[in-house]
């Protein structure tokens, strides 16, 4: 999952908020190191920054490589080109998702749109019950 569903499941918004729970107690969630960073970046205490620490233990990481990171690099190139700017960071995780034939849980309109150009799987957000 990306940053932006991370955020969602932290302050407790549905549908994130159980997807990323229930995906923690089935052991399947996987993050990267830019996901990891965007995180702290944002962390407003101590304590945020605790949990997120966590996140070295608790979590399977994605292998990163300068091979991925040129991909991605290519892939936002090649979307700029296409007057389409998706920031490096999403084209990274869109590749390394793709890379490890992993699905991304996201909120962020972006991810659509690799969807459609690049392939990314994305993993479907349940709207919340009533």
């Amino acid at each position: 999952m990306d940053t932006s569903v991370w955020i969602a499941f932290f302050r407790q918004r549905e549908p994130c908020h159980r997807l990323v729970a229930g995906l923690i107690d089935e052991e399947r969630v996987c993050c990267t190191g830019i996901i990891l960073a965007e995180l702290i970046q944002g962390a407003k205490s101590d304590k945020e920054l605790s949990v997120l620490d966590s996140f070295l233990q608790v979590f399977e990481f994605l292998p990163e490589s300068p091979r991925l990171w040129a991909q991605a690099g290519r892939l936002s190139g090649r979307l700029r080109q296409q007057g389409m700017a998706i920031g490096l960071a999403d084209c990274f995780i869109a590749t390394a998702a793709l890379a490890a034939n992993l699905p991304v849980a996201t909120l962020d309109g972006h991810f659509r749109i690799l969807h459609q150009t690049a392939g990314v799987e994305l993993l479907p957000l349940e709207p919340a019950a009533e």
